[in-house]
Order: C-alpha cells, then structure tokens, then sequence
C-alpha cells in the first residue's frame, strides 16, 4: 500500500485539477487572439441551419462523409460542396442523355410503326424489316438507361411494352410474308 503522504498528495492534485475544472475555461486558459477551427461537424451545423439552406436535411446528409468531417474551415467546407455539386450536375446530365437516348428510339419507334402499317399489304418483307429494327433502338434506350444507373420504372415497362409490341409486329409481318409470297 502506499505511504499515507503519497495518499494525500495524489488526493490534494486531484480536488485541485477537480476544483479547476467547475471553472469557465477562459479562467484557466487566457483568452488569445487566435481563433480554433470550428470541429467540421459544427461547421456543417451552422450551414445546414443558416436560412440560405432550403433542406436542412438533404444538407445533413450530403455532407456526412468522412471527407467532409475531416475539414477544418469555411473555404474547404465551400471547395467540396462545390465538388459535389458538379458531381451531381453530371450525373444528373448522364441521366438527361439518357434519356434522350430514349426520346430518339420511341420517336423512331412512332415513325416506323406507323409506316410499317402502311407496308402492311404491299410489302409484308419491307415491314418484318421495318418492325425488327425497332428492337435494337428499344435495346439501345435500356442500355444508356442502366449505364446512368437511372430508375425510372414507367421507362422500363414501357420498353417491355415496345418489346412485346415489336414481337407482335414481327410475328403478323412474319405471317403475312409467309401468306403473300412476292417474287423479287
């Protein structure tokens, strides 16, 4: 066991460090003129409640990354919202190309199933070709759909829709090629 004037010194540090520490820090410390960074999460506090802020929530959680915890002041907070601001435009603008993608394939849908109706009766070859290549364009639009990584549920079972009424089209022009042989 310790000596009994050890006891009293390690009991006499501790009241003392104890004592000073019910105290305001400014007692203790002396105010400098420097001023400490604010801790990320406070920084990422006060922008997310500033009244600029339109979803305090969305700005919670676009910046929880570790990255963003690991900043130390204003100006590196801006430079990686302004980062994930472009990140998001782009991936924004991948999905728009995507989509255009898919405003061409149904537009070239529209003409083609409107002009293998025509074909119908005069040229059952011409249109069995017409209806088959709407497939591909259709193929097209779900490829650039998935490579944007775009959901977008009412796109997609309307391109099982254009698959389903592009085997239906070919399958009737099919028959009726197979029904009005012309010789060429």
């Amino acid at each position: 066991m310790a000596p009994p004037n050890q006891l009293c010194l390690v009991l006499v540090i501790f009241l003392s460090i104890f004592s000073l520490s019910s105290l305001p820090t400014n007692a203790i410390i002396p105010k400098a003129n420097v001023s400490l960074p604010v801790p990320s999460s406070q920084l990422v506090e006060n922008l997310c409640n500033c009244k600029a802020v339109e979803n305090r929530r969305f700005c919670l959680k676009a910046l929880s990354t570790p990255k963003i915890i690991a900043v130390v002041d204003t100006t590196q907070l801006g430079t990686l919202i302004m980062k994930l601001g472009a990140a998001s435009a782009k991936a924004t603008l991948n999905a728009l190309k995507a989509l255009n993608c898919c405003v061409e394939a149904y537009k070239y849908a529209i003409l083609s199933f409107e002009m293998v109706s025509s074909e119908l009766v005069e040229d059952p070859q011409t249109a069995n070709y017409d209806v088959a290549v709407i497939g591909p364009e259709i193929a097209n639009c779900e490829k650039e759909l998935i490579n944007a990584k775009l959901q977008a549920p009412r796109l997609l079972a309307g391109n099982r829709f254009m698959k389903y009424y592009v085997s239906m089209g070919y399958g009737i022009t099919s028959t009726l090629e197979l029904e009005n042989p012309k010789e060429y």
